[in-house]
């Protein structure tokens, strides 16, 4: 019996907690990543859980807001924190990470399963009969932007 195949848009953090999930729970994960064939004005390179404005993941400090978010997807089981802990540069109470350290960190757990399969392509379309996660972001392309609009109308694409 093959397994189950989930198509994720977009190779960012939540593109690869995603994945990383739905790995560990037996699923297998096919993911659309569109650099480097498409870049953006803000990536510099094509690394998967790239950070590009900043190295800060925000406060650890349970009594704000980010750390108590932190706190409550350890107990969820966030497959990217421990990650980023094994990354960690210091920065007081934050968390913040060596950018690239992260980033191959990131690709080595998705590579570790034989499930994962990276394509590296800008995707244009959706398949409705296909369960996907489009975890493109605020960087979404315009050609999958128009494509979620005609899927969920216009007026509801907030980036």
């Amino acid at each position: 019996m093959s397994k189950q195949v989930v198509k994720i848009i977009g190779g960012g953090l939540a593109g690869c907690e995603s994945a990383l999930q739905l790995l560990k729970r037996g699923f297998a994960v096919k993911m659309y990543e569109m650099r480097p064939v498409k870049t953006t004005g803000a990536h510099k390179g094509d690394s998967l859980a790239e950070l590009v404005c900043s190295n800060s993941l925000k406060s650890t400090e349970p009594c704000t807001a980010s750390g108590l978010l932190k706190a409550e997807l350890d107990v969820l089981g966030c497959a990217l924190l421990p990650i980023a802990r094994e990354c960690a540069v210091p920065s007081g109470s934050a968390l913040s990470v060596d950018r690239e350290k992260f980033s191959k960190a990131v690709e080595k757990a998705l590579g570790e399963y034989a499930d994962f399969t990276l394509v590296r392509e800008e995707v244009t379309s959706l398949d409705e009969d296909v369960p996907t996660i489009v975890a493109s972001g605020p960087l979404t392309s315009d050609a999958l932007a128009e494509e979620v609009g005609k899927l969920t109308g216009k007026s509801r694409l907030f980036f």
